[in-house]
């Protein structure tokens, strides 16, 4: 029984993500589970080991302690590439040679932040065509969704039925992306219970197909609503002092941010002064999923 946090260590982590964090925690601790911390450090070009302990330091620096060692996903490419061929085996997988620019260009809005829903361009390219194409422009992999909805019970969402989509399993470059390293490490570390962002909820039906194609069960799923800056979209830095280091500058020690984070979650008063060990005891998942269905503005945050 066993919960994560799983930051990609490619900045420092805002109040917004040390908020998840602390629910995460809360959330395993609580039910006496254990909980673990990866690093999911696909991207060797943004990523640093530098992000990486400054993230570690503001998490400790809050109260949140895991067990074991930090996993890291830039270590498990072999793992990775062993489930990618597994799928490609079983018939799962294509040839993808469309850039960003194009899939933009050949679908009317993006599903969900960030994310384009691929409208199937490579899908049923003929060998003479992948040749051609693969002359000019190195190829990814993407998964072969089915046509079914899938279901997920969320914790906080509800019943969130959605199709899977044609996600990339391995990026043009060789990396291998988000969507199966995300679903093998999951499995591997024994996670029963996934809290992160909302913004990632339009990619699980994606991540289920892939775990139900590999024959891996997915883990239950809370999806909490992200902290929003003035205009409504998440948190970035425009928004301004939204680190532990920004705040500290601001005159905000740390004591005072876990408190500030403690009351927008709902377990401790305003003006109470608490350790993270005097939360777990206050944590109630189901209360805090019953309250928890709309974005949190920063100002009832900090």
């Amino acid at each position: 029984m066993t919960g994560r946090f799983a930051p990609s260590p490619t900045g420092a982590l805002h109040v917004g993500n040390l908020r998840t964090a602390l629910i995460a925690w809360l959330a395993a601790r609580s039910a006496g589970e254990r909980f673990v911390l990866r690093m999911e450090d696909l991207d060797r070009v943004t990523s640093s080991a530098a992000h990486e302990r400054s993230q570690e330091r503001d998490l400790a620096a809050v109260g949140i302690d895991w067990d074991g060692a930090v996993w890291r996903q830039s270590e498990r490419f072999g793992v990775y590439d062993a489930a990618i061929l597994r799928l490609t085996e079983l018939g799962m997988t294509y040839d993808c040679f469309c850039s960003r620019r194009e899939i933009r260009e050949a679908v009317a809005a993006p599903h969900g932040p960030d994310t384009l829903v691929y409208p199937g361009t490579c899908r049923d390219l003929t060998r003479e065509e992948r040749i051609r194409r693969g002359r000019s422009r190195r190829p990814a992999v993407r998964f072969r969704a089915g046509p079914d909805f899938i279901a997920i019970d969320d914790a906080v969402a509800g019943r969130y039925e959605r199709p899977a989509h044609d996600v990339v399993l391995r990026r043009n470059d060789g990396a291998p992306a988000y969507n199966v390293a995300v679903v093998i490490d999951d499995h591997a570390q024994g996670i029963d219970q996934v809290v992160r962002g909302d913004d990632l909820l339009s990619a699980t039906p994606s991540q289920v197909a892939i775990a139900a194609a590999l024959d891996i069960a997915s883990p239950g799923y809370v999806h909490v609503p992200l902290v929003v800056g003035e205009s409504g979209e998440r948190l970035a830095k425009r928004d301004g002092a939204i680190t532990l280091d920004q705040l500290a500058s601001a005159g905000w020690d740390v004591d005072r941010v876990r408190a500030a984070l403690a009351v927008s979650i709902g377990v401790a008063e305003s003006g109470e002064a608490v350790t993270a060990a005097q939360l777990v005891g206050r944590f109630d998942l189901d209360r805090f999923a019953s309250r928890a269905a709309t974005p949190v503005a920063l100002e009832n945050v900090l």
